[in-house]
Order: C-alpha cells, then sequence, then structure tokens
C-alpha cells in the first residue's frame, strides 16, 4: 500500500535508516510503519561505520550488574541507574534477536561468541560481527530483514518539519523529494537520525549527521537535554581524511599502546593508562598535541601481522592512506564521534511532546550521562526500539499542520565546522563559547545546522564545570551532578545581539 494511502490513524513515521529507525520498524511490526530516509538504506549512516561492537553481559564472569557499574562509573554523575539496568538486562536478549535476523557474530573455537574488551569495561562483553566491521554486518542484517518485512514501507525523502494537529501532538512529517515537498500524516512520529560530529572539522560521523532531528525537535517545541556532552573519540586516523577514519577504541584492548614520536607512552602516569575513558585519554591526545608532540596508536608490538586478520576495517582504511599498521605506528587524534545529548525521552522513548518519540544517537534517554561507555550505543538504540514499540500511544486529531518555519538558509558550513572545533571543542572555555554563541545565533533561526550547533554552545556555556565529556578550562571543579535542559523558547531569551557566522 502507498504510504500516503495508509490511514494515519494506524501508521507510524519512522525518520531515519540506521540501527536505531530499523530496529523501531521492525519491533513496531504487525503496525504499519513508513520508514523515511534521505538515504538508500545502508548508506549515509554512522552505524554502518561502528568497529567496536555491542556490549552485553553473556560471559559466565559477567553480569548486568557490571555492565551498569562501568556504564555509571564512565558516565561521570548523569548516567541513571534505573535505565542503565533495564538496557544492560536487555542486552544478552538483543544479541539473540539479532541473531535470528541472521547476523553473523564472531564465535571461539567451541562455537560461543567471541567477547572482546574495550576501556572503562571491567569484563570481556564486547560482541563483535567481522572482527571490526559490527556495525555494517548488522547494518546488513536489520536493512534484509526491513525489506523483508510486509509492515514496512520505505519512502525515500528528506524529513523538512513536523506536523502538529489541533492539540499541540507530532501527528506527521513534511517530506521533500526531488524539489517536492508531500505530507505523511501519523499517529506517531520516532525521530532515529543520528547525531551531530559533522557540526565539528574534526570528525568521524558521516557528513549529514549536522543534528537535523534536534533540529526539527526543538522547532516543535520538545525539550533537549545535555546538549553540551559531545564525546570525541581519541584515535581518528589522522591522515587528511574528511570525515576521519576510525581505529577503534577495541585496538587499545588488545594491548595497543598510545606512543609519540619518540615512543613514550601519551597516557604515562593516567589512572586507567591507555584504558582510561575515551574523555580522558582524548584530553590526554589533545593536551599531547597542543604541547607539539604527535601522538601514535602502535600496534606492532601487540598485534603486529594479526592486525589485518582481526580487525580488517582498520587495516584497510590505514592502507588507503598509506599506512601498515603491522609495521608502521597510525597517527591518531581526537575526533567528534558521538552525542550523549539529545531529545529528552522517558522510559518509553517519549518526548515532552505528545505524539513525538526519538531512538538512538538523537535521544538522551539518560544511559550515557556525561561520557558513553564503548559499545553501548548500539545496545541503546536496539533496546529503546523494543521499549518504543511496547509504550507507544499517540493518535492525531483534526486537521494538522507544520510546526515551525521551513530551515533553509545557506551558510558557510566549513566556518561553522571550523568555530566548533575551536570554540567549543575538547577543551572549552567561557570566552570562545561565548564567541561561538554570537555568531550562530542571528543564522540559526533559518539554518537547522547552526540551530543545533548554538544549542550544543549555549548548554555548554551554562555548565560551569568539568565533567565528563565537557571540559572547562575555566571551571575546573565539579559541582553536584544535574541534567541541562533547554528549549528553543529557553533559547531565544539568553541570545545577544552579534555578528553573524560568515
Amino acid at each position: 500500500m502507498n504510504a500516503l494511502a495508509r490511514n494515519p490513524a494506524d501508521r507510524v513515521v519512522v525518520v531515519g535508516g540506521g540501527v536505531a529507525g530499523l530496529a523501531t520498524a521492525l519491533r513496531l511490526a504487525p503496525r504499519p510503519v513508513t520508514l523515511v530516509s534521505a538515504e538508500p538504506l545502508g548508506l549515509g549512516t554512522a552505524t554502518g561505520w561502528a568497529q567496536g561492537g555491542i556490549a552485553a553481559a553473556l560471559g559466565a564472569d559477567d553480569a548486568p550488574e557490571l555492565h551498569v557499574a562501568d556504564t555509571l562509573a564512565a558516565g561521570a554523575g548523569l548516567s541513571e541507574r534505573d535505565v542503565a539496568l533495564r538496557v544492560a538486562a536487555a542486552g544478552p536478549g538483543l544479541i539473540a534477536w539479532l541473531v535470528a535476523l541472521g547476523v553473523p557474530f564472531d564465535r571461539g573455537a567451541g562455537g560461543a561468541l567471541a567477547l572482546g574488551l574495550e576501556a572503562a569495561h571491567c569484563r570481556r562483553r564486547i560482541v563483535r560481527s567481522g572482527g571490526d566491521a559490527t556495525g555494517a554486518r548488522v547494518l546488513e542484517g536489520l536493512v534484509r530483514a526491513v525489506q523483508a518485512a510486509p509492515s514496512v514501507e520505505v519512502v525515500a525523502a528528506r524529513v523538512t518539519d513536523l506536523l502538529r494537529d489541533g492539540n499541540g501532538a507530532v501527528a506527521g512529517v513534511v517530506c521533500e523529494r526531488d524539489g517536492a515537498g508531500f505530507r505523511i500524516p501519523a499517529r506517531a512520529v520516532v525521530l532515529a537520525t543520528g547525531g551531530v560530529g559533522a557540526l565539528y572539522a574534526a570528525t568521524t560521523n558521516p557528513r549529514g549527521a549536522t543534528g537535523r532531528g534536534l533540529a526539527l525537535a526543538a522547532r516543535a517545541g520538545a525539550t533537549l537535554r545535555d546538549m553540551e556532552f559531545v564525546q570525541f573519540h581519541p584515535t581518528a586516523i589522522a591522515a587528511g581524511a574528511d570525515p576521519m577514519p576510525l581505529a577503534t577504541e577495541a585496538l587499545r584492548g588488545e594491548g595497543a599502546r598510545l606512543v609519540d614520536e619518540q615512543g613514550a607512552p601519551v597516557m604515562a602516569g593516567v589512572d586507567g593508562g591507555d584504558l582510561a575513558p575515551r574523555d580522558v585519554v582524548a584530553r590526554g591526545i589533545f593536551q599531547a598535541l597542543a604541547r607539539g608532540r604527535t601522538v601514535f596508536l602502535d600496534t606492532r608490538e601487540a598485534l603486529g601481522d594479526r592486525v589485518a586478520a582481526r580487525f580488517p576495517t582498520v587495516a584497510a582504511l590505514c592502507a588507503r592512506v598509506g599506512i601498515d599498521p603491522a609495521r608502521q605506528a597510525i597517527p591518531v587524534r581526537p575526533a567528534a564521534h558521538y552525542h550523549m545529548g539529545g531529545v529528552k525521552v522517558d522510559a518509553r522513548g517519549a518526548s515532552s511532546v505528545p505524539g513525538l518519540y526519538a531512538c538512538g544517537e538523537v535521544a538522551s534517554t539518560g544511559l550515557h550521562g556525561a561520557n558513553r561507555l564503548a559499545s553501548n550505543s548500539l545496545l541503546e538504540a536496539l533496546a529503546f526500539a523494543g521499549f518504543i514499540a511496547d509504550g507507544l500511544e499517540a493518535a492525531p486529531a483534526g486537521p494538522v499542520h507544520p510546526a515551525g518555519p521551513s530551515a533553509r538558509a545557506e551558510i558557510d558550513h566549513a566556518a561553522l565546522r571550523a568555530l566548533m572545533e575551536a570554540r567549543v571543542g575538547v577543551v572549552r572555555d567561557a570566552a570562545g563559547i561565548r564567541e561561538a554563541v554570537a555568531r550562530l545565533a542571528p543564522v540559526a533561526e533559518t539554518n537547522d545546522a547552526a540551530l543545533t550547533a548554538l544549542l550544543v554552545a549555549r548548554s555548554a556555556l551554562g555548565r560551569q564545570e568539568s565533567r565528563g565529556a565537557h571540559w572547562r578550562s575555566d571551571f575546573g571543579g565539579q559541582q553536584a551532578p544535574r541534567h541541562s535542559e533547554i528549549t528553543l523558547g529557553a533559547l531565544a531569551e539568553t541570545l545577544p545581539a552579534a555578528e553573524a557566522l560568515s
């Protein structure tokens, strides 16, 4: 049945073709779902680039409570225990669900799932597929399942706005395809649009990761939470590519070391060393670079010739830029990788606006806190896809209308990325953040990327402490743990008049 002909009282629109969107569409069966994706399924999503794996407490020496403890420790006081326990407890069942869909996870000689170790995990619990190709393999399995699902119809289009009904509930989407606009009414909309990494000059994310879903939610009146927490992956391969290829954290789990050009350990004297939480390692590398050192990830002693078999994706990425990781150390630097903040949602994945849900990186569920634990992202997306399907309640009432003005004005995106990198990056201070806010404010009303960047910057200005991935050089201490929240209305009340981004 054509998507536009379906009864909006039944249909759910899911926006996004990554693991969060695909899993949500499948979990909603047999309810009719229209999956709207700007790119063909399997392309243009960060899921396919995820190298590490999926964290799940499957080992004989492991338990969900241990997984929770690691999650809370990494989250620096802002991860919510009940959410972490619920997600961790779901992990083994989610792996079984993916196995049933045909995802070929790596196994040991006896046939048991192979479990890897990553930074800040106390146990081997990283389930992987194809060595370091887990994201791509999971994506392939979900795409096959969606293409075979009679309840899911895929529409190739770009969502430009959300529809609201007479009671203020979200009741569908406005789309654009080949220059023509059209509407898809629905009983509810699930945003699964990914993160914000492409707002930064150095990123491991696809070019489209500019936070469009966050802007859509903000313009519809949704509450956004913890927008200042942007995780910088410490070991992006620094060889001139944009986006930057990623050298998975699992390499350090298998013994690879961070060294400078003299071979001296970069993380010497730091608690946890090379396996410290991501924010700690990212700052260690950032500070080394700021002192004029060059930083490398050295796999030669720990892995040697085995690196190509154990980490084929990394080996191939290195080969493209002329590096043989079995013979040469890999030059690395921090790069924007994952956004812990997002649309504030409850235990059902529901936002503060009726009819609007969020899943995956675009959502703030309470799991990641101030610093996501490695390999918890795919797990969270898969878990909340099921939570949303189980708890979805929404139905439009009366005529619908767009939630806000179209945001299409062009800006200098390279200038925006440079600004965010320099002023709202790994290490921040009030003067730099204020400059970013002042330059973004005049163009945020009519450009979604600028609006999302402004929301990140304004939230960073308000958090006057260093916590997790948010590090203020002018505020080294910590306050009592608290979430930050922001809405478009509250943002408008705080903005200065200033020079526009140029």
